[in-house]
């Protein structure tokens, strides 16, 4: 009987090191148009990715990176693409040191994330010292 409840107590214990950081997940932005899946980043557990995974319009399912500098890059499809890459943990739910990129204009971004009390996600791009910010919530 010991033994269980020291198991059962360990467990316990070891969920919130085993649970996902609160910025993981599918978010909506705050146009509505678009979802984000954000969850570590291919190759690099200790950072943030994501990409879209939804978009409103089935249309724009077949749309193109057609803005992106790179001609390479063009043909890509909207869903699917990589929008937020590299961010680093700076505390629980806040994270830093990431690029976050803008298919509609080709251009990418300094940016930061941080999920708010009250559930949502602070999204910042940033040009030097200006930044733009948006609150996406949970899709």
């Amino acid at each position: 009987m010991r033994a269980l409840i020291l198991a059962a107590g360990l467990a316990l214990a070891a969920a919130p090191a085993l649970a996902a950081d609160p910025v993981e997940g599918e978010w909506l932005t705050q146009s509505g148009t678009a979802k984000v899946r954000i969850g570590p980043c291919p190759g690099k557990a200790d950072r943030m990715c994501g990409a879209i995974s939804w978009l409103k319009n089935p249309a724009d399912s077949k749309a193109l990176d057609s803005n992106n500098p790179d001609p390479k890059l063009k043909t890509r499809t909207i869903l699917g693409l990589p929008m937020i890459r590299d961010f680093k943990q700076a505390a629980p739910g806040r994270w830093t040191g990431g690029k976050i990129y803008d298919p509609n204009s080709g251009k990418t971004y300094d940016s930061k994330i941080a999920v708010g009390a009250n559930g949502t996600l602070k999204v910042e791009g940033c040009v030097l010292m200006i930044c733009q910010a948006q609150t996406w919530r949970r899709g």
